[in-house]
């Protein structure tokens, strides 16, 4: 086996900044990560402007929750240098990609999404939900 990532082969991967780390972080995704970082090229990321989706009351809150995030990262042991690091609203290309896609997505594919149905039907107090939680799946593309 050879010790370089493998060039072909590509890992994005997120998270939510949403609160402290705790045991169920380290175990259901750093662990892996860990792992992944010397087998794969490695793209991890802070998905900020998607916590803003439940976090909207207390976007002020969301910066240092950033940062504590990534030195949790970091002291567990995922290597900014086996692996890409990045900030997801720092990436302008980011914003840009969402807009062409969510140009070409049909409604009814997002409607069929179950994250979608479930957020429809788990919505506060009947309260509509926001245009993002429709457009979110836009996002969630294969990249190779």
């Amino acid at each position: 086996m050879s010790s370089l990532p493998n060039p072909q082969q590509r890992v994005l991967s997120g998270m939510r900044p949403t609160g402290a780390l705790h045991l169920g972080h380290y175990h259901g995704v750093l662990k892996n990560w860990i792992k992944l970082q010397h087998e794969y090229q490695c793209y991890f990321f802070v998905a900020d402007w998607h916590a803003l989706t439940t976090h909207y009351e207390e976007p002020q809150i969301l910066e240092q929750s950033v940062w504590d995030m990534v030195i949790d990262w970091l002291a567990v042991g995922v290597n900014p240098g086996s692996a890409t690091l990045f900030i997801q609203s720092r990436v302008p290309e980011h914003a840009e990609l969402h807009l062409l896609l969510s140009m070409i997505t049909p409604l009814g594919w997002l409607e069929r999404v179950p994250a979608t149905k479930t957020s429809r039907k788990s919505s506060r107090n009947g309260i509509s939900l926001p245009m993002v939680f429709w457009v979110i799946p836009c996002y969630k593309v294969r990249i190779s």
